[in-house]
């Protein structure tokens, strides 16, 4: 009997040292797969993480490709269009996120680095281009004016109306051809070409007017107080450029309408006015024409255009070299008005007409009227500009002396009336009719037919030109 009970509780002994054992490896194992939960959650954490950088840094690298893209197909030619054309912009970033960063800043360097390599290409290239054409031009130049002294003789030469009228054509257009060429090399950086004595400005205007077709078009009127004469090393750039003004206005101008040209004297200096009455210039066609007239920035041949219209800017290239002012703006007569300003010094001088006349070919300058009274006035003219030149020779009666002119002003003086002045009744305002090509050949041929006595009494330097100097 007592066995059993020993028996039963050795049971319940064992029993419960089972479930102990069995609870605890069931906690155990509780924990074990709650551990292993928890580092399956990191690790699943860290996954979706990592998978989001990569997703993020794919499409940044995305956005870096298509911003590259976006800067050969884009923004390069558009950089290399408004080094040409700086009015054209360039485009930004395709992506506006990438403002300021690294990737910002470095295709940044590339736009700068390939902007400075394309303009010393193209600044090379123009370079040559010029000097390859400043070459050809001094030396077409140099057979022109042989040709041009060469139709001059012949014109001296033969006496038959008909030659001399072919002649006249023939050196016409070898003019032409030369304006064309000195204009082109004058951008190019070659010298005007010609070397001439100092010259009324007057007779300037007029040989300019006579290098351009349609010059027959051309009313000048001289309101110039005194002889006033361009120094000799001016006289050829003020030449051009008062020629491309002009040949400007007669081909914006219909052929029926006049350029009318008036020259002003003022304290400081003497101006050439020209007016047309033509269709005039778009606003940005001016403000193009003032920047090439100004000569203050420098200027490649590409930049004038496919045929290069090279007159304005040859005069902007004289402008910057000889110290005068070309000034464009609307004309009061519909057209465009053009003013070429002569600082009286160092480029203006006074000649004396007694010992070096003016040309017939000139316009006379305007007299005012006389006023009424018992005699007429002596006119007044201006005293050189430089020291050295010769006083003008004193007149029977006593002129009126006049007070000492202000600081800047040029000084005034007295000269002798000309008796052909003299004999006229009244003062000359109004220009001589234009003459006709035909009129101008057939007094022409009368010229030539002098007498070989009064050729060789002649002085054996070739005749002075409209402009008062004789070709070099």
């Amino acid at each position: 009997m007592t066995s059993i009970p020993e028996a039963l509780l050795w049971c319940l002994s064992a029993g419960t040292a089972a479930a102990v054992v069995l609870a605890v490896v069931v906690v155990r194992a509780r924990m074990h797969s709650a551990e292993l939960r928890k580092r399956l959650g990191t690790s699943e954490a860290q996954n979706t993480a990592s998978l989001h950088s990569n997703t993020e840094l794919t499409a940044r690298l995305r956005a870096v490709e298509a911003e590259i893209q976006h800067l050969a197909d884009a923004r390069l030619p558009d950089l290399t269009l408004a080094i040409a054309h700086p009015h054209m912009a360039v485009r930004g970033l395709l992506d506006g996120r990438f403002a300021g960063t690294t990737t910002d800043r470095a295709l940044g360097a590339v736009l700068e680095r390939t902007g400075a390599a394309v303009t010393k290409e193209r600044e090379r290239v123009d370079a040559a281009a010029q000097s390859t054409l400043r070459g050809a031009t001094t030396t077409i130049q140099a057979l022109l004016y042989q040709l041009q002294t060469s139709l001059q003789e012949m014109q001296h030469r033969y006496d038959d109306p008909h030659i001399a009228q072919d002649l006249l054509a023939a050196d016409f257009l070898n003019e032409q051809a030369l304006r064309r060429i000195q204009a082109t090399g004058v951008v190019c950086g070659a010298w005007p070409g010609l070397t001439r004595e100092d010259s009324y400005l007057a007779e300037l205007v007029v040989g300019a007017s006579s290098r351009l077709r349609g010059y027959e078009r051309v009313q000048i009127s001289n309101q110039l107080r005194d002889p006033v004469a361009v120094v000799a090393r001016a006289v050829e750039p003020v030449a051009i450029t008062v020629t491309e003004l002009l040949a400007n206005a007669l081909h914006h101008s219909h052929h029926g309408l006049p350029v009318a040209v008036t020259l002003q004297q003022g304290n400081r200096g003497a101006s050439v006015i020209i007016d047309d009455y033509g269709v005039g210039m778009h606003p940005d066609e001016l403000q193009r024409a003032k920047e090439l007239l100004s000569g203050d920035d420098q200027l490649l041949f590409t930049q004038l255009g496919d045929p290069p219209r090279s007159g304005f800017a040859a005069a902007g290239q004289l402008v910057r070299q000889y110290g005068f002012g070309v000034h464009v703006e609307p004309s009061p007569y519909g057209g465009v008005r053009a003013v070429v300003y002569i600082p009286g010094d160092p480029l203006l001088t006074v000649l004396d007409e007694s010992s070096q006349p003016m040309s017939v070919m000139a316009p006379l300058p305007h007299q005012p009227a006389a006023p009424d009274s018992g005699h007429t006035p002596l006119p007044t003219r201006t005293a050189p500009l430089g020291a050295g030149t010769p006083a003008a020779t004193a007149a029977p009666a006593e002129a009126p002396r006049h007070a000492a002119p202000a600081e800047g002003e040029l000084p005034r003086r007295s000269r002798r009336r000309p008796a052909s002045e003299t004999r006229q009744s009244a003062p000359r305002t109004e220009p001589a009719p234009a003459r006709t090509p035909e009129e101008n050949a057939s007094r022409w041929a009368a010229l030539q037919q002098g007498t070989e006595s009064g050729r060789a009494a002649a002085r054996p330097q070739p005749p002075r030109s409209p402009e008062g100097n004789a070709h070099s």
